[in-house]
């Protein structure tokens, strides 16, 4: 199965793995079929505009390689964003940032998008 250089580096060298302590959101999705899980971390602050930004991201994956690689991209992608920008972000944003995904994989950019969402929801119901 063939994956870009970007892949293999994200899968490799993830960015912002990891756990936040006392996070303000976290989302946690799983594809039952591939077995893949993915568990996000948020950390919201506002910028000098007032408005609330993703201050700090972290992931939790236990899953394929793909998987892992679209968990650290989603979090590059939304990392100092608004958390409307942050809402907008879409699988195939992920996907072609990762340079693409084998068809089978599309699944995975899904899962890192609907986490990311998932995590602002959680967010938004605590306040």
């Amino acid at each position: 199965m063939p994956y870009s250089k970007k892949v293999i580096q994200h899968f490799t060298k993830p960015h912002n793995q990891g756990v936040i302590k006392n996070a303000d959101g976290i989302g946690t999705v799983g594809n039952p079929v591939c077995g893949d899980i993915m568990k996000l971390y948020i950390k919201v602050a506002k910028n000098k505009k007032g408005e609330e930004i993703i201050e700090d991201i972290k992931f939790e994956t236990l899953g394929c390689g793909a998987a892992i690689a679209t968990s650290s991209m989603v979090t590059d992608l939304a990392k100092g964003r608004t958390l409307e920008e942050a809402e907008k972000i879409t699988r195939q944003d992920v996907a072609n940032e990762l340079e693409g995904l084998p068809p089978t994989k599309m699944h995975c950019s899904n899962l890192a998008a609907d986490a990311l969402r998932k995590a602002i929801e959680n967010y938004k119901n605590k306040k």
